[in-house]
């Protein structure tokens, strides 16, 4: 069912806390935040890129640290703050006219649960809550910010045929 589905995707929306990040909230001594992403992550989503999958960010929470890490991978689509995210979900699918079964979304937890459900490829993190993984279609073997993103996008490049053409320039 997996691979059958991934082979529809154009477009993965990532949760952060999470999914990029092992969810913990760290904060300095002068009370600024702290977030620790996977560089493994990162180059599965610059993978991804190159085989013309488009990637977003929806999540709940606003960060600049977030701003900082889109902007370092190229994720152009990136909304903060949302409370509701089936809003900036449908907002973001009409925007690039694609329709729920080519887009992945990836989510750990109760506010995530809309988007899995309305995706046509909803995955879930190793660590994800108990109810999510309940109605994911595919959950990592990986925790998120420890390589859940890079699972899943060698994952969906190999159903795509892509992943061997990608990596070639690296043997």
């Amino acid at each position: 069912m997996f691979e059958q589905k991934a082979t529809n995707i154009k477009l993965i929306i990532f949760d952060v806390d999470g999914v990029l990040t092992d969810g913990k909230i760290y904060h300095s001594a002068n009370g600024d935040e702290l977030k620790a992403f996977n560089v493994q992550d990162g180059l599965g989503i610059k993978l991804l890129q190159k085989a013309n999958i488009q990637t977003a960010i929806i999540t709940a929470r606003s960060s600049s640290l977030v701003e900082t890490r889109a902007k370092e991978l190229n994720i152009s689509h990136l909304y903060q703050g949302q409370s509701d995210k089936k809003i900036a979900y449908n907002t973001l699918l009409e925007l690039l006219q694609l329709q729920p079964e080519q887009v992945a979304y990836v989510g750990d937890d109760l506010p995530d649960l809309p988007l899995i459900k309305l995706s046509g490829l909803g995955i879930t993190v190793q660590n994800g809550a108990k109810d999510v993984k309940k109605h994911a279609d595919w959950i990592t073997e990986k925790s998120g910010g420890n390589g859940a993103v890079r699972e899943i996008a060698e994952a969906i490049l190999n159903a795509q045929n892509h992943w061997e053409q990608l990596i070639a320039v690296y043997i």
